[in-house]
C-alpha cells in the first residue's frame, strides 16, 4: 500500500492525495473489476500527456496501491489490450 490516496472520484476524473498533500487531477480512462480478486482497479492519465495511461488498485476507503503481483500485472496489462482493440474497432 502506498500513502497516496483518492480524495475525489467521478466518472470522468480522479484526485489524488500525495502523502506530502499536493492533489493531482487525473481523467479517468475506464475502471476494472475483477471479483475473484474483490479488487477494482482505475485506468487514468493526465490530460497533458494523453499516451501515458496509469493504474491503481482502488479501494472503497479511498486508498490505493501500485499492482507489484506478475500474474495480476499480466491480467491488467490483457484488460488494457482489450480495451484498446475496441477503441479500434
Amino acid at each position: 500500500m502506498i500513502n497516496d490516496r483518492i480524495k475525489e472520484m467521478t466518472s470522468d476524473e480522479l484526485t489524488i492525495v500525495d502523502e506530502e498533500g499536493n492533489e493531482f487531477v487525473f481523467s479517468i480512462l475506464f475502471s476494472y473489476e475483477n471479483e475473484e480478486r474483490n479488487a477494482t482497479y482505475v485506468f487514468f492519465y493526465d490530460e497533458e500527456d494523453e499516451d501515458d495511461v496509469m493504474f491503481v488498485r482502488y479501494y472503497e476507503d479511498g486508498k490505493i496501491s501500485y499492482v507489484e503481483d506478475a500474474e495480476e500485472l499480466a491480467e491488467i496489462e490483457e484488460v488494457f489490450r482489450a480495451f484498446e482493440e475496441e477503441l479500434e474497432d
